[in-house]
């Protein structure tokens, strides 16, 4: 696990992806004015053509399921435990 910390730019991502071989890129926000980084990344992610090696997960207080459908997320979950759970599914493991 790489923790890249708080209001991290997108290339920060794309960075840590090409560099470290990462596996789930995971995206929080707190408060509903942080959810627009979450698309902003996933774009840059996409611009980058790094997108396809990743799978990438939200969530946080103000973020739903919807949300994450509208901005390309491959899962959502509403709590850390569950993001445990969907963390092992999306690597396929058990």
């Amino acid at each position: 696990m790489i923790d890249l910390g708080t209001d991290v730019p997108p290339q920060a991502f794309v960075d840590a992806i090409q560099q470290q071989g990462v596996q789930i890129v995971a995206l929080s926000a707190l408060i509903t004015v942080t959810m627009a980084s979450m698309r902003k990344t996933i774009d840059a992610l996409t611009a980058a053509g790094v997108r396809d090696r990743v799978k990438v997960m939200v969530g946080g207080a103000p973020v739903t399921q919807q949300y994450a459908d509208q901005i390309g997320a491959d899962g959502y979950s509403e709590n850390a435990s569950s993001a445990v759970a969907l963390a092992r599914r999306l690597c396929g493991a058990a």
